[in-house]
């Protein structure tokens, strides 16, 4: 029998673990002007309220950032894109973000620079942290079947319409057909049952949650359609803050590399981490499908990102690489 759709339904209010710290970036290892410590660098990371992130709590659990004198203080927002404001203003002093998102504030003159990478997706069609679902009942079979669809992704304008788009190309349908509308990862189920969207992007936990209360099937894994091995996301900063304070960027990227190569070699504490930031039950952690965590950007995979993007119109022209990747 079906579960109730509030069984496992996850609200956005739910998801949100912490709030914004203060400024960050300061001198932790300098004095107060009498000789004594100030303390560990108060640092703001702006996060979405996804599986994606679990290394930056296992690193603050196992206290690699502690140990490079690092104090986070963690903020929710609904897509990568939204924190890059953040970030470019110094409300935040890092971010998580979709590749897409950042090439796309790139072109659009925001200067930031990725300091580390986030998460990839698994490389395996039918076993990925995400997919393009459909509603149980819908005549769509594959991506190609999406021409003239309108298909759900969290923010506009990100990496979501990248990949759909692929799947649709490589399908041997027309991607540019395809009309994208913004619902955040937590609605996506009403609107597939709603009959608001015909399709759906969503990832864990939300992947899971529509599959199990059979709102929603997978039709096609779009991470591997666009690129091998895809690097999805980067955690990134201000031009400004890699520019004054290169010394608190290189211990933050150096605590996250230690913190994704753990999630990457601990998948059962990913699980138990995840709880401890979100509302998954540990029920549905175990069901969960994760991502890959290798401590390094896939630039390859950014670069065909890249000139997806361009063929698709969404950027005008290749983004500069050298500039936004360390």
């Amino acid at each position: 029998m079906r579960r109730k759709l509030a069984a496992l339904l996850i609200s956005s209010a739910l998801l949100v673990a912490a709030g914004c710290g203060d400024d960050g970036g300061g001198d932790g290892d300098g004095d107060n002007g009498a000789g004594q410590p100030t303390g560990p660098d108060q640092v703001s990371v702006g996060l979405i309220p996804i599986v994606d992130v679990a290394p930056l709590f296992l690193g603050q659990e196992q206290g690699f950032f502690a140990a490079r004198d690092i104090e986070l203080a963690t903020d929710f927002g609904a897509g990568g894109a939204n924190l890059i404001p953040g970030v470019e203003s110094g409300q935040l002093d890092f971010g998580f973000s979709n590749v897409i998102s950042l090439m796309l504030a790139q072109a659009g003159g925001i200067e930031i620079k990725a300091v580390s990478n986030g998460n990839n997706s698994t490389g395996t069609q039918g076993e990925d942290f995400g997919s393009l679902l459909v509603p149980v009942d819908s005549d769509v079979q594959s991506a190609a079947d999406l021409e003239g669809a309108t298909v759900a992704t969290n923010t506009l304008s990100n990496i979501v319409e990248t990949i759909v788009r692929a799947s649709v190309r490589n399908d041997g349908g027309d991607p540019s057909t395809v009309e994208f509308v913004g619902v955040p990862f937590p609605e996506m189920e009403a609107a597939l049952a709603g009959g608001d969207v015909d399709a759906a992007f969503a990832v864990e936990p939300f992947q899971t949650i529509i599959r199990t209360n059979e709102v929603g099937r997978s039709v096609a894994w779009s991470w591997v359609d666009a690129a091998p091995d895809l690097t999805v996301a980067a955690y990134f900063t201000s031009a400004e803050l890699a520019e004054n304070n290169p010394d608190l960027v290189a211990r933050f990227s150096e605590a996250m590399a230690e913190s994704l190569a753990y999630a990457n070699d601990n998948p059962d504490a990913v699980r138990a981490i995840l709880p401890t930031y979100t509302e998954i039950s540990e029920e549905l952690a175990a069901e969960l499908t994760l991502p890959t965590w290798p401590p390094e950007i896939n630039r390859a995979s950014s670069e065909a990102l890249a000139q997806q993007a361009v063929q698709d119109g969404l950027l005008s022209e290749p983004p500069d690489l050298d500039a936004l990747y360390p």
